[in-house]
């Protein structure tokens, strides 16, 4: 059965193992997942557990969200997400799924959001070729054109176009990462490596969709 939790990005540090190698890893704070409901394919159309994850207070939720934990028999939760999965999902709606569910070794995908950077250029991000730089030049750092020589009269930009704009903020998928080390006393579960998002913000882990050896 695919398997997945919620969590919330700590921030990195560095473990050591055995032989004194170092090891970079994200701490995740992923112990109290909670299963809100289960989705089938005769009653909605696919397979699928609707996890929660992060306390709030009771005022902070609206009356249509309150129904909905009411139902399940958990308090509100912030972070709510789906994974789908294969089969019929064969958790109970209410219990809590721990960081156990995953080992030492396990490979990985991690989604998150992306630290937004604000407003940029081409050139930074999407990794444009910078123009002359000469004296004559107008065109230092600017996309250059964009839509002319185009037949029926004019031409135009076409939707898509890689253009100045808001960096970050995306939602982005880490794939391929591996389980350096699973605190369950603590609730915490290390990651090699790095997961998208800033300290604090929440990560959805789950196994991988690619093969590995």
């Amino acid at each position: 059965m695919s398997k997945g939790i919620l969590g919330k990005k700590l921030g990195m540090t560095q473990i050591f193992t055995e032989k004194g190698e170092v090891i970079p890893v994200t701490v995740v704070e992923a112990g109290s997942s909670v299963v809100l409901q289960n989705k089938t394919v005769e009653s909605d159309g696919y397979n699928a557990v609707q996890l929660g994850f992060g306390l709030i207070k009771d005022k902070k939720a609206t009356k249509p969200m309150k129904g909905h934990f009411a139902k399940a028999g958990v308090k509100p939760v912030r972070f709510i997400r789906e994974l789908r999965l294969p089969s019929a999902p064969e958790y109970k709606v209410g219990e809590t799924v721990g960081v156990d569910v995953f080992s030492e070794g396990e490979i990985i995908d991690v989604t998150g959001t992306a630290k937004g950077k604000g407003f940029a250029g081409g050139i930074k991000r999407h990794n444009y070729k910078r123009g002359p730089m000469g004296h004559g030049s107008k065109s230092h750092r600017e996309p250059g054109t964009i839509g002319s020589r185009m037949s029926g009269g004019g031409g135009k930009v076409f939707k898509g176009k890689k253009l100045p704009g808001r960096m970050g903020g995306q939602k982005v998928t880490v794939q391929g990462l591996k389980v350096a080390k699973v605190d369950a006393a603590r609730n915490l579960i290390l990651i090699k490596g790095a997961v998208p998002g800033p300290r604090g913000s929440f990560v959805v882990i789950r196994d991988t969709v690619k093969k590995t050896k």
